[in-house]
């Protein structure tokens, strides 16, 4: 809800008198597979009009999210871009515990990111794709009271699958007097937080866009990249392996340059993969 990247509430913030827009007139559910058979897409947004929810369940169009207390189930009915197909399935995550856990990422407090549940099991089974998997997952939030352009100039993050739990990296560089933000945390199954000193950062391959990459690992046993799975203007995905904490570790991560997000022609290309249904 107020998807920070779609390209229609920027426009709208910029019709509206003191940038004000409705973030619920601008949602979506994102879904993103990969494998062997390929890979889906789909971020179709919709209006207020498509938006119900309560304490437990969100619907947005067709799709829905539920929390019975103890597992979050997600039914996906969605159609891909820019080939269109359709996606259809259910996902349930079951935390192993919730945190509790909050993290201001910029000085004033405006932007925050909640690891909800950073250790899950997740089972998935899709109809369209026909596929089915077991697996672990990772649950979080970010909340922003201005847009996430104005108020970061870029960052990368990761969450690692650790045997005995999880890792999340955070760095941000912020505008500003505010300087760059970091953020090494440790998490077991139990939902237990403790912060560790980060270690050395390490340089990966830029994206065929030129979107650079780093992230941090062992001084003896680098993370290295393991595979591209989103390689936009201003954004990049990626998998990676290596050991973190003295442990094997795999890796989801994360780069994100927002003056690349910011500039016009991105801008103009991202209806593209988030087409608006009215």
């Amino acid at each position: 809800m107020g998807s920070v990247f779609s390209p229609y509430y920027a426009w709208a913030r910029r019709r509206t008198a003191g940038g004000a827009a409705d973030p619920e007139d601008f949602c979506s559910v994102n879904v993103a597979l990969y494998g062997e058979a390929g890979k889906r897409w789909a971020m179709t947004e919709r209006g207020r009009g498509a938006l119900t929810r309560d304490a437990t369940q969100i619907r947005i169009g067709p799709s829905g999210l539920d929390w019975d207390g103890t597992t979050l189930t997600l039914r996906i009915e969605e159609t891909t871009v820019p080939v269109p197909s359709r996606l259809r399935g259910t996902v349930r995550v079951r935390p192993t515990a919730l945190t509790g856990a909050s993290f201001a990422l910029d000085g004033a407090g405006l932007h925050v990111w909640r690891p909800l549940a950073p250790c899950c099991d997740v089972e998935a089974e899709f109809s369209r794709p026909d596929l089915s998997w077991r697996g672990h997952g990772y649950l979080d939030s970010n909340r922003g009271e201005t847009p996430v352009e104005s108020a970061f100039v870029c960052w990368d993050w990761s969450r690692a699958a650790l045997p005995d739990g999880a890792a999340v990296l955070y760095h941000a560089t912020r505008r500003g007097p505010d300087g760059d933000v970091g953020l090494a945390l440790r998490f077991d199954r139990a939902g237990t937080v403790s912060h560790f000193e980060a270690p050395k950062r390490i340089a990966l391959p830029d994206t065929l866009w030129r979107v650079p990459r780093e992230t941090r690992g062992d001084a003896t046993a680098e993370m290295t990249l393991a595979s591209t799975f989103e390689d936009t203007p201003f954004y990049a995905r990626s998998m990676l392996t290596g050991t973190l904490l003295g442990q094997p570790a795999s890796a989801v991560h994360e780069s994100l340059s927002l003056d690349r997000f910011a500039a016009p022609w991105v801008q103009a290309m991202l209806p593209f993969r988030m087409p608006r249904r009215r």
